[in-house]
């Protein structure tokens, strides 16, 4: 009986950050160049599993594995919507939106309807990103969350802005 009241207070701590990390909040490395220059690569940020109402331009983790990493892009189509890429201009159910996260060429998108339950991810670095271009749609079940806070480098310690 003593080993186990001894023991308890660590097995509560054990079990509250399994806990938090499952359900709440987890850290996130930044893998490669994909979302330059927001994100320039190797930052450690926390990843908000409890945020599941994506808005355009926000910063998702995808959990589709590419070279053993989980993605990291940008929210550009929502369900429901109508996205094409044309002269370099993003059109969301045919009207223009500005981009202002685009950084490189993004090339021609051919006009694509999602589903109710649906995203298209891009990442900043259009040149550089393997994305809804590449991977395809991403259904709302692989979306783990959003990113908003980077906790290193210390220098850019904070919040990640919308423009």
């Amino acid at each position: 009986m003593k080993i186990i009241k001894e023991l308890l207070p660590y097995l509560i701590i054990i079990l509250t950050v399994i806990l938090i990390r499952t359900f709440i909040v987890t850290p996130v490395i930044v893998n490669g160049p994909s979302m330059s220059p927001t994100l320039d690569g190797n930052e450690v940020m926390i990843l908000k599993k409890y945020d599941t109402k994506y808005e355009r331009f926000d910063i998702v983790v995808v959990n589709k594995s590419v070279d053993g990493d989980n993605l990291i892009k940008r929210v550009i189509g929502l369900p429901n919507e109508t996205i094409e890429y044309r002269h370099e201009k993003l059109y969301i159910n045919d009207e223009v939106i500005d981009d202002p996260y685009a950084n490189g060429k993004t090339g021609v998108i051919p006009k694509t309807t999602l589903g109710p339950d649906e995203y298209f991810v891009m990442g900043d670095n259009r040149e550089n990103s393997t994305d809804s271009r590449i991977i395809g749609i991403i259904k709302k079940r692989e979306l783990e969350g959003t990113i908003g806070i980077v906790l290193y480098p210390f220098d850019k310690f904070g919040n990640v802005d919308k423009k």
